[in-house]
């Protein structure tokens, strides 16, 4: 599947989703078997780990069908990039999201400053440059749709095997914004 039609596919899923009309596919026992020996999800999503943003069920997905990455703040760390590393090298996936989400705590944690201990304080530094671009009067949901895009370019900046991938095998990179209140996503 090429990235177009995994978007398209993650579309239709969000409609169903927000129209209450999920499908929920392939959460049987016919398809945890199947998938015992192997997986090709056809879509990579960083995610925010809100317990109020939940991608497989935002997309109306199956098991099998998406490659998950959730840290607070949709941050591309050197873990969430690994992860999406293996994702394109090894299962040949085309498309990755990253989403980030209305009123996000970890984006508004970057606004508020200060110190939260050494381990917050950094998954924060990585939000802080789209603090800074936009400053912290910015409205909260811009500065979450920019640390998406700067999460996004990230991925390619630090990761040759992802820029590779999107240079020359045909993988896209695209961002999202996840509506706490209906359920939607844009895509940018």
């Amino acid at each position: 599947m090429n990235w177009k039609e995994a978007l398209q596919r993650l579309k239709d899923g969000n409609e169903r989703f927000v129209g209450t009309k999920p499908s929920t596919p392939a959460q049987d026992q016919t398809t945890i078997k199947g998938l015992a020996n192997g997986q090709a999800p056809y879509a990579i999503i960083l995610s925010c780990a809100d317990s109020r943003v939940a991608p497989e069920l935002a997309f109306d997905t199956g098991l099998g069908e998406v490659f998950v990455i959730r840290v607070a703040g949709n941050v591309a760390n050197t873990s969430s990039i690994a992860s999406i590393e293996y994702a394109v090298a090894h299962l040949g996936t085309k498309l990755i999201v990253v989403m980030g989400h209305q009123s996000c705590g970890a984006v508004g944690a970057a606004i508020q400053g200060g110190d939260a201990g050494p381990n917050l304080n950094k998954l924060v530094s990585y939000i802080q440059p789209a603090v800074e671009k936009l400053g912290k009067d910015a409205p909260v949901g811009d500065i979450v749709k920019e640390n998406a895009n700067i999460a996004a370019g990230t991925l390619t900046a630090k990761s040759d095997i992802i820029a590779n991938a999107v240079a020359s095998d045909g993988v896209k990179i695209v961002t999202g914004y996840y509506h706490l209140d209906t359920g939607s996503v844009d895509f940018e």
